[in-house]
């Protein structure tokens, strides 16, 4: 409305008047209202749901694991639902999220996967004060929607290394190193089908990852 004021006290002031200036006023007065009345876009937001994996039965290792928060590839660094439409193509949904940062979702339900294990003593998260033998570190290389001629896949791919902080030189506290990498088909083309298909991934090589862990650390322990 004061923008109308304005519009209308300048107008007399430069003599200008009529039918016209008057008409004028009503379209900008019109216009003003509907951007004003126009709702917000609401953004969805997406996280992973999934039970934890199933792991073989075995003996509890009274050892402690620290978890690190995760790196991201600087492509998925961000909250976006990335998709590639096709070879050196990328993309992002709109008005869909993940609501956080696919490091922080990867290691959090890592985090949790591996306590509900209980093949450790105690798992720590990264953060904690909490002293531990065996930590692991490492990064998000790929999580995207990829479109494939065959079909629309959740494509996780993580990279992850154990080590064990008893010993003094580095490259004896190095236990291994290892890629993870799973495709899950996505039963539909939608930011939720994207979210299920990540949930199946992150699943999948949750229990990968947390059997080599314990095979290795129960070596490394004898």
């Amino acid at each position: 409305m004061k923008q109308t004021r304005s519009f209308q006290a300048e107008a007399g002031r430069w003599g200008w008047s009529g039918p016209w200036v008057q008409a004028l006023v009503l379209l900008i007065t019109v216009f003003l209202f509907a951007g004003c009345g126009k709702p917000p876009t609401l953004v969805q937001k997406y996280i992973l749901e999934y039970p934890p994996p199933t792991v073989a039965t075995s003996p509890q290792l009274g050892e402690v694991v620290k978890v690190e928060l995760f790196s991201v590839a600087q492509v998925y660094n961000s909250p976006a639902m990335i998709y590639q439409p096709g070879p050196f193509k990328s993309d992002a949904y709109n008005y869909h999220r993940w609501r956080v940062n696919p490091g922080n979702l990867v290691t959090d339900y890592l985090v949790r996967d591996l306590r509900n294990s209980r093949l450790f003593k105690a798992v720590l998260p990264y953060g904690s004060s909490g002293k531990s033998r065996f930590l692991l570190e490492g990064g998000v290389v790929e999580f995207q929607e990829t479109d494939a001629a065959d079909g629309w896949y959740a494509t996780l791919s993580l990279n992850v290394t154990l080590l064990d902080l008893s010993r003094q030189e580095l490259p004896e506290r190095v236990v291994f190193q290892k890629n993870y990498r799973a495709n899950e088909l996505l039963t539909e083309k939608t930011p939720q089908g994207l979210a299920q298909g990540m949930s199946r991934a992150m699943q999948r090589l949750s229990g990968e990852i947390i059997g080599d862990i314990y095979r290795a650390a129960a070596q490394r322990a004898k």
